[in-house]
């Protein structure tokens, strides 16, 4: 029965958050908020449908580490240091700026110094897990503000080490406290110096090994280890789960894998991603807003548009350009998943008490039902920060430079690099002419890589991976994969890419040769007959008929075949 309950509380979640994302997409509002409603009707506060809070809290979990992967797979190394200027300077403004905030508004709350203090360092950290969503929902996980934003949460999430270690401070123990602070912050660095420095020359060796097996499932289940494993070593070392998980991400985007690694890893992602926003619903008790709904305006209100004074403030002086420091901001004007490690912490040390909790749990709740609002707003708030003493007419660099990429157009995409790809790879090398290749077997790919072309790993159905190999600004793209249903996924996506691309396959047999033509395929090509066309080529010429007549024996054999409907009246299966 124990396993049974779990099932019931994952279809309980699911599927309140489809009724909930559905109804507020009618509406024109991000689905999340959808979820998080959900949250709230199934949970322990609502009459009715009662989830069980533990269990789906701790799904979350899997959807906050997946998510943080995903984002982390995105990245790179390199993309990532290139904002540390404007992350760290960001940062050293923004955190000790939004942590005096939230202590005044506790003040003003009438709480003692010790939650005040306690409601500043949660004030300070923003949701890494909505943000991400939000630039997901909208096409922008790769924009500048996507970046920055990413940067300074990675060192907003570093922050919550020493806060953890300060906190038996409020709670009044003193014994030992900088030795523990001490002991955290060592084994954090030590971390971060296994993942980044270990991590790098490890996992991409076992991907490629895990690759060569070509077994999806096998690939699939290496990516879950490496990531879960990477976020519960994290947290082990008092690191954030959220952070190792994306750390364990910009570890897979430094391999060959990570575009392939990405197309196993989104469904799990956005699945469990939405139970971890059910889950945010689920602690929120409504009757709050009833008993304190001027606390909670006022609070939710100076939490919100403090943050977006004071990051967009911090970005400035780091000297991000006007727009992308407004959509910072807004993007930041909210706190999320760490708040309530913090607030926990402060209800079992004694700093606050129960109705304090459900505050702080209420006004987070609310910065994140309000976060997709301000992120709309935020184009239209660009033109004031423009106008702003000392920022109008001032000329700004860019934040972090622009990674080029390689000039393709009008090439050749093949898909699948067998013996027909190895092919026609050489004969378009020998011609002098570009091509980008995609392929399942990590030895192919890379020994293209060694002469300098263009390969990707991965299911060349992946749009990512098309998208890397320039298939839409392609001339032609060659499917030579011999799997009717992955030659058919290519060809659709493709399709959906660009309509006018030239799409060249195979047919196995010749009742697939329709199929993959009603797919989108431009020519296709039957291996054994155009092989069977040889042969008869072959023994005319050496029976003595003229190379005219056999050329238009060969043309009327071949328009027969890959004619479907002239293939029925004049062929059978028996003719092969």
């Amino acid at each position: 029965m124990e396993d049974v309950r779990l099932i019931v509380n994952l279809v309980m979640a699911l599927g309140f958050a489809v009724v909930g994302g559905a109804i507020v997409q009618r509406l024109g509002l991000p689905t999340l908020i959808g979820y998080v409603l959900a949250g709230i009707v199934i949970g322990p506060a609502t009459p009715g449908l009662d989830a069980d809070r533990d269990r789906v809290i701790l799904l979350a979990n899997l959807g906050v580490a997946f998510l943080m992967f995903g984002l982390g797979a995105e990245f790179s190394f390199k993309e990532l240091f290139a904002v540390r200027r404007v992350s760290l300077i960001a940062a050293a403004i923004q955190l000790p700026l939004t942590a005096a905030l939230g202590f005044g508004v506790g003040v003003a709350l009438g709480w003692d110094a010790r939650a005040s203090a306690l409601l500043g360092t949660i004030f300070a950290i923003s949701s890494s897990i909505v943000m991400i969503k939000l630039l997901l929902s909208r096409g922008e996980a790769t924009s500048p503000q996507a970046r920055i934003a990413v940067g300074l949460g990675v060192v907003q999430d570093l922050s919550l080490v020493p806060i953890l270690a300060l906190l038996p401070l409020l709670e009044g123990q003193t014994g030992h406290i900088w030795r523990q602070l001490g002991q955290s912050l060592g084994i954090a660095a030590l971390e971060l110096l296994i993942v980044v420095f270990v991590g790098t020359r490890l996992v991409p060796k076992i991907l490629y090994v895990v690759a060569r097996m070509q077994s999806r499932e096998l690939f699939l289940l290496t990516i879950v280890v490496i990531a879960l494993g990477t976020a519960y070593a994290s947290h082990k070392a008092g690191l954030s789960l959220a952070l190792g998980a994306f750390l364990a991400g910009l570890v897979i985007s430094e391999s060959d894998f990570d575009a392939q690694v990405l197309a196993e890893i989104i469904p799990i992602r956005d699945l469990f991603a939405t139970i971890f926003f059910v889950s945010l619903g689920m602690l929120l008790d409504p009757a709050l807003f009833l008993r304190h709904p001027g606390m909670l305006a006022f609070a939710l209100a100076a939490l919100v548009l403090g943050k977006v004074l004071i990051t967009g403030a911090a970005m400035l002086v780091a000297d991000v350009d006007p727009r992308t420091a407004v959509l910072v901001a807004v993007l930041l004007a909210q706190i999320g998943e760490f708040s309530f490690v913090l607030v926990n912490a402060g209800l079992d040390g004694g700093i606050i008490g129960q109705d304090q909790y459900g505050l702080v749990v209420a006004v987070a709740l609310g910065s994140i039902l309000v976060s997709p609002l301000m992120v709309r707003l935020g184009p239209s708030l660009v033109p004031l920060a423009e106008r702003l003493p000392g920022v109008a007419g001032r000329e700004r660099r860019q934040a972090f430079p622009v990674v080029e990429q390689p000039h393709l157009r009008r090439h050749v995409v093949i898909c699948g690099y067998g013996r027909i790809g190895r092919t026609l790879g050489d004969a378009l090398t020998r011609r002098g002419l570009r091509f980008t290749a995609i392929d399942i077997n990590p030895a192919v790919v890379r020994d293209l890589q060694a002469r300098g072309i263009p390969a990707y790993y991965g299911d060349a159905a992946v749009e990512a991976l098309l998208r890397r190999a320039r298939a839409a600004e392609a001339k032609t793209v060659a499917v030579t994969v011999p799997d009717l249903t992955a030659a058919t996924a290519v060809i659709r996506q493709l399709r959906s890419m660009n309509k006018d691309v030239d799409i060249i396959t195979r047919a196995s047999v010749r009742a697939e040769v329709e199929f993959l033509r009603g797919a989108g395929a431009n020519q296709v090509v039957q291996p054994e007959f155009e092989a069977g066309q040889e042969f008869v080529r072959h023994i005319l010429r050496e029976q003595g008929v003229p190379r005219r007549e056999t050329e238009t024996l060969l043309n009327w054999r071949r328009t027969i075949f890959y004619d479907q409907q002239r293939e029925a009246a004049l062929y059978s299966d028996d003719d092969e």
